[in-house]
């Protein structure tokens, strides 16, 4: 049987993956690039792989043929050397690298800092027109964790427009290949610009910690370094943008819920949660490799060297995972979710990712009570992607602002 067409607009992404987990424990879709792959969206298959030991992410060990830098949109999530890209001992000597900047301890001190971000932008919210529309994307939640992850990794003002354009494409797969090209050239740029600061200037933020490094022993090569960037500041941004505007939407349609919220601010929580299970912000994510053949049941059989696409976003839609799942219910219990990730890629930022929202989302909605979406939320346009859940922009009408 030919491989599916894997849909790149975002318009049908969870009836396809709805379609694909119908289909088998796993089932052969066409990548861009003309790559074919294993879909796996059955939710205890994708656990189970994710934590197999004969799945690698490593391409360059893993994948036959592999060709770095051959497919430009692959670039992000293929050619570079990070812990996103690694196995065994690479991924521990990586992951505990970044690690020590997102303990427990060091994540809850970014708390005031947080704050303060979400209070200026606030402030400009409302100090617009009560009664036009707004995008809420745009001037607040985008705004808020490309902030925090550039104050972090210590970006200059300067630099933040085009690094965060650049990974902004790494998201959009409508680009034509020649766009991909150029996407993969500006991100490179990008981060070697940022080296480069902090090599004449070094601060007290990640990057230079990194760069230290790098410069004092063989723990960390350049390739690594930049790799880490462009792992960390895309993932640190992208995913909680994601995450804030599907809250927001959710709030916004589910009135009964958002009353229940008010009346007990720790159900932000739940809210939180209920977000990322319905909406994962990573709903398929590229690649990982077959290191022997994996017998799945059912007749499919993947192939040593073959590519496998896990669903993190359709492991909290499935059925006999979350009952009933295209239910938005803050109240549902035993919710299960892989929002970020199972096993050894569990991601590193989940705590400032959820600390985040637990900032904002109260904030937002006690400033703006009378909040309400400009247009219906079935109208609202996702990003062209399979990769993320999102919206291109989120219309609203702020109403009076209190305080």
């Amino acid at each position: 049987m030919a491989p599916t067409p894997l849909d790149t607009t975002g318009t049908r992404l969870h009836e396809q993956t709805d379609r694909l987990r119908a289909a088998g424990p796993a089932a052969r879709v066409l990548l861009p690039g003309g790559l074919v792959a294993w879909s796996v969206t059955r939710g205890e298959v994708v656990k189970h792989l994710l934590t197999h030991p004969d799945v690698s992410k490593d391409a360059r060990k893993s994948w036959p043929g592999y060709r770095p830098f051959a497919i430009a949109w692959l670039t992000a999530w293929v050619d570079v050397v990070s812990m996103l890209t690694a196995d065994g001992d690479d991924h521990k000597r990586l992951k505990d690298l970044v690690g020590r900047a997102f303990t427990g301890r060091r994540i809850d001190a970014m708390r005031p800092a947080i704050a303060a971000i979400v209070s200026s932008l606030l402030d400009e919210l409302a100090g617009l027109p009560a009664g036009l529309p707004v995008d809420l994307r745009s001037r607040f939640t985008y705004r808020i964790p490309s902030r925090v992850i550039c104050d972090l990794f210590g970006v200059p003002d300067g630099q933040r427009p085009a690094m965060l354009a650049s990974i902004d494409a790494v998201l959009d797969h409508s680009l034509t290949p020649e766009q991909a090209t150029v996407m993969q050239r500006d991100l490179y740029a990008a981060m070697h610009r940022l080296v480069g600061t902090k090599r004449k200037d070094p601060g007290d933020d990640l990057t230079s910690l990194l760069l230290a490094t790098h410069q004092r022993d063989d723990r960390l090569s350049m390739d690594e370094l930049v790799s880490t960037l462009i792992l960390m500041i895309g993932a640190g941004s992208e995913t909680t943008v994601s995450l804030l505007d599907h809250a927001v939407v959710a709030m916004l349609t589910h009135p009964d819920q958002l009353g229940a919220v008010r009346a007990a601010p720790a159900r932000w929580a739940d809210v939180i949660e209920e977000s990322l299970r319905l909406h994962s912000p990573v709903v398929h994510l590229p690649l990982r490799y077959a290191t022997a053949e994996i017998d799945l049941g059912e007749g499919v059989v993947i192939g040593k060297g073959e590519l496998i696409l896990i669903g993190f976003g359709a492991h909290g839609r499935d059925p006999d995972v979350n009952p009933d799942p295209g239910r938005y219910d803050i109240d549902r219990r035993d919710r299960q979710h892989l929002a970020f990730g199972h096993g050894m890629h569990f991601c590193l930022g989940a705590p400032l990712a959820r600390l985040e929202a637990g900032i904002a989302l109260p904030a937002l909605f006690a400033r703006f009570p009378d909040l309400a979406l400009a247009r219906p939320a079935g109208s609202l346009p996702p990003q062209p992607s399979f990769i993320v859940d999102d919206v291109r922009d989120l219309p609203v009408i702020l109403g009076a602002a209190v305080g």
